[in-house]
């Protein structure tokens, strides 16, 4: 089994080798991940100017772009087989909700699926980063149950791991995403210059985390496990759009 690794904290974060090492157990790894921290990065190619693509002296590659340049790099590129897997992670931080939206490790993941592997998204819930060996715990279970099933369609799995010791966690859940509040203003700042600049605002707590979300499940110390889909289209607003137009 051949598994490509990336994230978007950057090819030396604890997370990617905690991961790297736990996998290396089932299958050949080929890391392939940001130069830098890119977290937020979404779903974004760059396409203003050519990628380099580097080995770092512990044998992961790096890339000085996004985490969706690594994958799309890798898979197109670079291998020489299609991987059997993606696997990005293990994020420092949650991934839940409208994160997703945002989260430079949801997209390298989504850009595996969008390339026809499956896909496996995996974040530690908080920003202690204690139990690092929890999730790639988790994330070794899950590969070896999806190696076991007929996966007839490109699959896209969100999971997120409670911060806690392995033997603390109780079971994982199939989960859909939650949603947050309006996220916070952002702050105005003043520079050494005078300057006026902003820092993003803090994301919103919580809003819809009740039974069946991500939420929830991680606030009972349980492993949340969401399938995505790419399909934006709202479908229940085609007849009203169709509607507008026949007027």
């Amino acid at each position: 089994m051949r598994i490509l690794l990336s994230n978007d904290d950057g090819y030396f974060s604890p997370g990617i080798e905690c991961l790297a090492r736990a996998l290396a157990q089932v299958a050949e790894i080929t890391v392939v991940a940001p130069e830098r921290d890119c977290s937020g990065a979404s779903n974004s190619l760059t396409l203003d100017r050519p990628l380099s693509l580097k080995r770092a002296a512990n044998g992961y590659y790096h890339v000085n772009g996004t985490p969706t340049d690594c994958v799309h790099l890798a898979v197109t590129g670079m291998l020489d087989e299609l991987p059997d897997m993606v696997v990005s992670g293990i994020n420092h931080g949650a991934n839940m909700g409208d994160d997703t939206i945002y989260s430079g490790t949801v997209a390298a993941a989504t850009e595996g699926f969008l390339l026809g592997v499956p896909s496996l998204a995996v974040s530690l819930c908080s920003k202690s980063g204690k139990h690092f060996g929890t999730a790639a715990r988790v994330a070794l279970e899950l590969v070896q149950l999806i190696q076991r099933q007929a996966v007839s369609e490109p699959l896209l799995l969100n999971v997120n791991v409670p911060d806690v010791p392995y033997e603390l966690l109780r079971g994982m859940v199939v989960t859909r995403l939650g949603k947050r509040h309006k996220a916070e203003a952002v702050v105005r700042t003043q520079t050494p210059r005078n300057e006026t600049v902003y820092w993003v605002g803090a994301a919103g707590e919580a809003q819809d985390a009740g039974e069946g979300t991500d939420f929830f499940a991680v606030n009972k110390h349980q492993v949340s496990i969401t399938p995505l889909q790419i399909d934006l289209t709202h479908n229940a607003q085609l007849p009203l759009i169709r509607n507008w137009l026949a007027q």
